[in-house]
């Protein structure tokens, strides 16, 4: 029997996953990796700790799977979308990769769409407005404050490429990742020529791409004694962490969403057809099924402003959950559970490292507004919640208003762990919501994508039909919902007015 592994380079970590053929996850594992902020709004990681947590984390999981690494018959990659990672001709790293909530990059997002002729012009290229979270942004600051890194670049990568080239020896890249360029012509899956002109790129920097279910590459000599996995393993192209995560969560046909409440939040629907949203509130990528598509919002601190929360006010439960042997996290949940609904007025705007969908403003700022006498950790902790959620659903109403069929939303991610915030989300999205069996999200995707790159299923569809099932389904209360729809509401206005405090405040 052959097993297979999905790695998924994440922001905080590298997850590791072992699937049987029968697309059982039988082990996962997880190693952690840092992030520098040399500046406010930048956002940096060493590509070198991402190949240390794969090696980890891969590991760590053959040991607790208890399979022979003479049976792993194929790996699938993942990563976190849009970092630009830049090497000499010897593979070696030129500088820190700017990842993909780093927000330096706001002149050369407007720079792009003026030089393309407008943003209207830009989308019917590439698909997407420029934003700071994608990669051509990055590059061009590079070239710009950094000419002497710039001149030495032999090859660009993304963050899971990078750990391919360690694994292959190859230089290679996939179209749903490469679609977070803003160089890849979507339409026909391949480097948009008159955006490399106009910008002037060596078109040899940039890697072949191609599907995310292709073998790309085999295990070198110098990697299967690190990963200790045979050498020749083939390795699968995998592809960005949310089109691959809608691969582990089943969301492969049209009208089915996924909600996913990680560090950021990203709310995506599959599409057959290449369809874009001309105001550019959500974007389009090539989705990880061959010759589709997949449209998503991305709330940058979704979860991370849960994350934050703990970190900067739950040293009680942080306390309290090392006295108890649990998860400070649950703590907290249970904690925001004692307040009211909408906190009584209490709202968390969760703009920590900007915002992407719907406002593409790398300007934005955090916020509570409406702390009171009344207002307690409590309070505070469930407005993180409901704030962060409230978000997503600014994304799910960009869905409503292009008229995409959404017929099922799929949970995943820390929010859908949460009994009290699947709740919630059900609530304030105002419609069932479901939970699947397997919660491993991209890494899972990946494995699935080594699976079928191997031959074990004969297409992705075919391997997600065969693999998820529905769990369970949470209907929204209807007192809730309408309690829900009146806060976000008020939720929808506050942006608008303080968004031209929040500019003044940047340049402070």
């Amino acid at each position: 029997m052959s097993f297979y592994i999905g790695i998924d380079i994440g922001t905080s970590g590298t997850k590791a996953l072992v699937m049987d053929a029968g697309a059982r996850v039988l082990a996962t594992a997880t190693s952690e990796h840092g992030v520098s902020v040399p500046r406010a709004g930048w956002s940096e990681q060493d590509p070198n700790d991402w190949w240390k947590s794969t090696v980890a984390a891969v590991g760590a999981v053959l040991k607790k799977s208890h399979i022979r690494p003479s049976q792993v018959g194929g790996i699938g990659l993942s990563g976190q979308m849009h970092g630009l990672v830049v090497t000499d001709d010897a593979g070696e790293c030129l500088r820190p990769a700017i990842i993909w909530n780093d927000q330096r990059t706001a002149l050369e997002a407007l720079e792009i769409e003026q030089k393309v002729g407008g943003r209207d012009k830009l989308i019917e290229l590439v698909g997407n407005r420029a934003m700071t979270s994608f990669t051509l942004t990055k590059l061009l600051w590079l070239r710009k404050h950094q000419p002497r890194v710039y001149a030495k670049i032999r090859h660009l990568l993304l963050p899971k490429d990078y750990v391919r080239l360690r694994l292959t020896g190859e230089y290679v890249g996939d179209v749903s990742d490469m679609s977070g360029t803003l160089m890849l012509d979507q339409r026909t899956r391949t480097w948009s020529g008159k955006i490399i002109s106009a910008f002037e790129i060596d078109k040899d920097i940039l890697p072949p791409v191609v599907e995310s279910h292709e073998i790309a590459g085999r295990l070198t000599a110098q990697a299967a004694a690190a990963l200790r996995i045979p050498a020749g393993t083939p390795v699968v192209a995998g592809g960005g962490d949310q089109p691959v995560g809608a691969v582990g969560n089943g969301v492969v046909a049209a009208g089915l969403m996924s909600a996913t409440m990680g560090t950021s939040g990203v709310v995506l629907v599959h599409s057959r057809q290449y369809v874009v949203d001309p105001e550019a509130k959500v974007q389009t990528f090539c989705a990880s099924v061959e010759g589709e598509y997949c449209m998503f919002g991305c709330i940058l601190s979704a979860g991370g402003s849960l994350q934050w929360y703990r970190n900067v006010l739950g040293d009680m439960e942080i306390l309290e959950a090392r006295r108890k042997k649990a998860d400070p996290y649950e703590l907290i949940m249970a904690k925001a559970a004692t307040a009211a609904p909408g906190c009584e007025g209490v709202f968390w705007l969760p703009y920590l490292t900007g915002e992407r969908t719907p406002h593409a403003d790398p300007c934005a700022r955090a916020a509570w507004v409406g702390i009171h006498s009344r207002t307690t950790r409590a309070e505070l902790a469930r407005s993180v919640i409901e704030g962060a959620t409230f978000a997503m659903n600014d994304a799910l109403m960009a869905f409503h208003d292009r008229g995409l069929p959404v017929r099922q939303i799929r949970l995943s991610g820390g929010g859908a762990r949460s009994e009290f915030w699947r709740q919630l989300q059900a609530n304030i999205y105002g419609s069932a919501c479901v939970t699947i069996n397997a919660q491993e999200g991209p890494a899972y995707g990946a494995a699935i994508l080594a699976a079928v790159g191997t031959g074990r299923y004969a297409s992705v569809k075919e391997a997600c039909s065969a693999a998820i099932s529905i769990t369970r389904i949470i209907k929204p209360q209807p007192a809730l919902r309408r309690v829900y729809h009146r806060y976000y509401e008020q939720y929808r206005r506050l942006y608008p007015a303080l968004k031209d405090e929040f500019a003044r405040i940047a340049l402070l």
